[in-house]
């Protein structure tokens, strides 16, 4: 079943409620940056640090040979609702010069502490050539394997359009029961991401999937937000 979604957003940067901060040192070839808002994101943005508490923060630092580390901490694990998690990550990452392209290989953490079952590595690459860019990563979790490969083309011609595509894959180590004995081991989702400005209102058409029949989406557990067909369209204008 297809669902489509029709928001008007109108968002306004003025009296924003979000205290973000981030401090950055030079200290000879390194660059440190330490802040409560991420200061990094890998794989061409496939890859990106996220907040889940009121109490978050981190530090990077960066070589100028292009390598790279550190730990953002999305959730202090103060509140209930909130475990404390800590993801540690290291890098090296390159930026196109003369018509070669850039690249970004690297390994993150994500620690629980608290629940260590939860503790899972993601392996990511990244590839920039002009506007094109491609990522892809690779996440080893207690119980499951996800794949994930995303491609930008930037502004397609003529309508210069921007592109986006996402595609990922799942494993699972033990297959989900579904009701009358069927069973999902493996499965796959997908995105395609359409925007353009105009006349200073920036709209986005989104289409995302599985190939999950629907009575087997009680066992999805991907990328999308939701098991089945839907496309989104948003209009989107600052007003200040």
């Amino acid at each position: 079943m297809t669902r489509i979604l029709l928001p008007l957003c109108l968002a306004a940067l003025a009296g924003c409620a979000t205290d973000t901060r981030v401090i950055e040192r030079d200290l000879g070839e390194f660059d440190l940056k330490l802040g409560t808002a991420p200061t990094r994101s890998m794989a061409q943005g496939l890859v990106a640090p996220t907040t889940a508490g009121a109490f978050h923060g981190g530090l990077d630092l960066s070589h100028a040979s292009g390598w790279y580390v550190g730990q953002w901490s999305p959730s202090a694990g103060i509140s209930a609702d909130h475990q404390l998690e800590l993801n540690s990550y290291l890098g090296y990452a390159t930026q196109p010069q003369s018509g070669a392209p850039g690249y970004e290989l690297g390994l993150i953490r994500y620690s629980f502490p608290e629940v260590q079952s939860w503790d899972r590595n993601e392996y990511y690459a990244g590839l920039t050539l002009d506007e094109r860019r491609i990522g892809a990563a690779l996440s080893d979790a207690a119980g499951r394997t996800d794949s994930t490969l995303y491609l930008d083309l930037g502004r397609v011609t003529p309508f210069a359009v921007g592109v986006r595509m996402k595609y990922a894959a799942h494993a699972l180590e033990a297959p989900h029961l579904l009701p009358g004995g069927d069973q999902v081991r493996m499965f796959s989702d997908w995105s395609l991401n359409l925007s353009r400005p105009w006349l200073g209102i920036q709209l986005d058409l989104s289409y995302t999937d599985s190939n999950l029949r629907p009575h087997e989406c009680g066992a999805y557990s991907g990328m999308n937000a939701e098991c089945g067909e839907v496309i989104t369209f948003r209009a989107e204008r600052l007003l200040f």
